[in-house]
């Protein structure tokens, strides 16, 4: 098995080395390739992608800022392994979560896994930003009668093929939210395990905003009224 570790950048130039580092030193149990989208940032981020110098590493450019299902797009083209996995390099995220998340993969039980989050009071930079979260995670439940407890986590570990098979159209963050939709209206519900977060604030570079929350519901709703289209394996 070959996991393809996706991550999308937009002026990371301050957390990418520590965001590169951190991924390709984890032990994985499987072989890795890590596909780098630089989603046209303005900073010193290309130079450090241009210095990175490690053979699981390929780096991919977009000349113009397009969003970040854009970049995930791009990477998904680009990747070469049987599942892929998607991490950010804000550093919310830790990578060395990534190995628990095949286990169900690896033992079979599953196709799909999402790392749920646990927000707290050292892992949520504001009440409205939790809240939203669970706003729009709750509607996907509602809407396709499912359980899940985090919606737009960026921990979606899944086969390339079946990624590539959902046709995601958003270029923005509402492709957490067409990624979700496409997954429960095809029947596909997803093996859930609790990860470790850390939100940065505004400050330190936090993109989303209450206008993709929305977004997101908008999506939800069309999605729940689409036709299934993929066969559940």
């Amino acid at each position: 098995m070959k996991l393809s570790i996706l991550m999308p950048v937009y002026n990371e130039e301050a957390r990418l080395p520590e965001a590169l580092k951190q991924a390709l030193n984890v032990d994985y149990p499987c072989e890795i390739e890590m596909v780098v989208v630089d989603d046209g940032s303005k900073d010193g981020t290309r130079d450090i992608l241009n210095r990175a110098d490690d053979p699981r590493l390929r780096v991919v450019l977009h000349e113009r800022n397009q969003g970040k299902g854009a970049a995930i797009k791009t990477a998904v083209h680009h990747a070469s392994g049987d599942y892929i996995v998607i991490l950010d390099a804000d550093l919310e995220y830790d990578p060395k979560d990534i190995p628990r998340l095949l286990v169900p993969i690896l033992d079979g039980h599953t196709t799909v896994v999402y790392g749920n989050r646990t927000f707290g009071g050292h892992s949520s930079f504001s009440f409205w930003y939790v809240m939203g979260n669970k706003g729009v995670t709750m509607a996907a439940n509602i809407l396709f009668n499912c359980y899940i407890g985090d919606l737009e986590t960026c921990f979606k570990l899944m086969p390339l093929d079946l990624y590539r098979s959902l046709d995601i159209k958003s270029k923005g963050f509402g492709m957490e939210a067409e990624v979700t939709g496409k997954l429960l209206r095809n029947g596909y519900r997803p093996y859930e395990l609790p990860i470790s977060y850390r939100a940065r604030t505004r400050e330190e570079g936090k993109k989303i905003t209450w206008k993709d929350g929305v977004e997101a519901l908008w999506i939800l709703f069309r999605e729940r009224v689409r036709r299934p289209q993929l066969t559940v394996r």
